[in-house]
């Protein structure tokens, strides 16, 4: 007898109404799950892939994965890998069972926030096939450092691994290289004790959002700031309030005077600004010390794109001016060398790094020591630095290719800055188009971008460009296509 392996997928005869003021995701869900509680639909069955319901419903792709995430929160669909989504409730069911369990009230009563609508499409989608990146904050697999940690692989075989779990504050070895590396490179003297390493620098802000941060406090942060596009101050239950930025950096005069002492932080990327790409002058720098220290304000230093200057080095971290312990300062492997690794840090006094320290042995008992063993070698040999002597050119070859391309093909309809290193360019479009319908449309022929209503908490017309991980001929085709969208949405 022949086994049909065919999928055998839902008959599906509706389509959302546009002219309702009901969410079109939501009028999806909604008749999913009427055909579900009908009966008219069981489980076992599939549902069309998403392509093939954007077509049928005659909706964006990022409309129908959001009506999937739903669905599965209910609890009423999963994926089936390989075979695609299948339906996992039906009427039988509930009525054997009298009601079902409504996972989602749980969700919604949980501590951390969910992402903004556009990060989890972006996650999610990044990933997908043929989809071209041109929003990404990761630097193009052709540019890491491939061959010189194949080779420090190798070398590690030969010696002796430490392959249990780290001490709290992190492997020695490492956090003696990093004091090095911090004075040597960035003018800032630390002991071992004052270094925490972590998986990551996000992990270093979820820390100090739980550990640092009071309940009620508010958090000073520059319009845009790439903390925006994340919850984790919010999700401890901080307030963000932006401060706007001159061509010098944020300007801390305009910080209100409305908070309480000890209730009250202040966020910055001072080197090569996350969207903007700016860079904070010497003065800016210390006048925001001398202004925090003034008012008892402590400052989160972010220099994670701090290695990734083209031409001038940039000014000394505001941590390298700091004689009071004001500054708790955060820095990453990830963006200059290898993201896969999960390596970062923070520099703060020791009462403050034994307290984050004591959280995260409490979250996850240590970051990985073999990834701490390897980037501790890679500073002691000099790999890193030799790595970056070889990324600053290549990006900056492919920052000047974008360049170009926007004088050539952006002119009438946007304007934006020349950055000194990093990833991106922060394009800002003229007028106010509806930066969703560009978003979509540029989706809808597989181009991702990242909005820049993701990195402010005022309305923002622009979008961050990156142009470090497509191939340069991709990037080329992207850009201008993404121009002509612009254009055509305008209408």
């Amino acid at each position: 007898m022949n086994k049909d392996n065919t999928v055998k997928y839902v008959n599906i005869d509706w389509k959302p109404d546009k002219s309702l003021k009901v969410p079109l995701y939501s009028q999806i869900v909604r008749y999913f799950s009427r055909k579900i509680e009908s009966g008219d639909w069981v489980s076992g069955q599939f549902i069309p892939p998403q392509r093939k319901l954007a077509e049928l419903f005659e909706v964006n792709r990022s409309t129908i994965w959001e009506a999937m995430q739903e669905l599965a929160a209910l609890g009423l669909t999963e994926g089936n890998y390989g075979k695609g989504t299948m339906i996992v409730n039906d009427a039988w069911e509930m009525l054997i069972a009298g009601s079902t369990l409504n996972w989602q009230s749980y969700i919604d009563k949980g501590n951390f926030r969910a992402n903004v609508d556009y990060i989890r499409q972006i996650n999610q989608l990044e990933y997908e096939e043929d989809i071209v990146r041109l929003g990404t904050g990761e630097l193009s697999p052709k540019l890491a450092p491939r061959d010189a940690l194949a080779q420090i692989l190798t070398e590690a075989m030969d010696v002796e691994l430490e392959l249990n779990y780290p001490p709290p504050l992190g492997l020695p070895r490492l956090q003696q290289a990093l004091c090095r590396y911090l004075e040597d490179e960035k003018g800032i003297k630390v002991k071992p004790s004052n270094i925490l390493i972590t998986s990551g620098a996000l992990q270093a802000l979820q820390l100090i959002s739980v550990c640092i941060v009071p309940p009620n406090s508010v958090a000073f942060i520059e319009s845009p700031s790439y903390i925006k596009s994340l919850n984790v101050f919010q999700s401890a239950g901080t307030v963000l309030e932006s401060i706007p930025m001159d061509e010098n950096g944020m300007m801390p005069w305009i910080i209100s005077k409305r908070f309480d002492v000890g209730r009250a932080i202040l966020y910055t990327i001072p080197t090569l600004q996350n969207p903007t790409g700016n860079v904070m002058s010497t003065e800016r720098r210390d006048e925001i010390l001398r202004y925090c220290r003034a008012n008892r304000i402590p400052i989160i230093e972010d220099d994670v794109m701090g290695d990734l200057w083209f031409d001038e080095r940039p000014p000394k971290p505001i941590k390298a001016l700091d004689d009071y312990g004001s500054v708790i300062y955060i820095g990453s492997c990830s963006k200059a060398f290898s993201p896969g690794m999960r390596i970062g840090w923070v520099v703060g006094p020791e009462s403050v790094i034994q307290r984050l320290a004591d959280i995260k042995m409490q979250q996850d008992y240590g970051t990985s020591t073999l990834s701490q063993q390897v980037f501790a070698r890679c500073l002691e040999t000099g790999v890193y630095e030799e790595h970056l002597m070889k990324v600053r050119p290549a990006l900056k070859r492919r920052r000047d290719l974008t360049l170009r391309i926007l004088e050539k093909h952006f002119s009438d309809i946007a304007q934006w800055n020349e950055p000194a290193g990093s990833y991106y360019i922060w394009l800002r479009l003229n007028g106010s188009p509806s930066i969703r319908r560009i978003f979509e449309a540029a989706l809808a022929e597989k181009i991702l971008v990242n909005p820049g209503e993701m990195y402010d908490i005022r309305e923002n017309y622009s979008l961050r460009i990156s142009y470090v991980y497509e191939d340069e001929d991709v990037l080329e085709r992207a850009l201008i296509r993404l121009a002509e969208i612009i254009r055509e949405t305008r209408g």
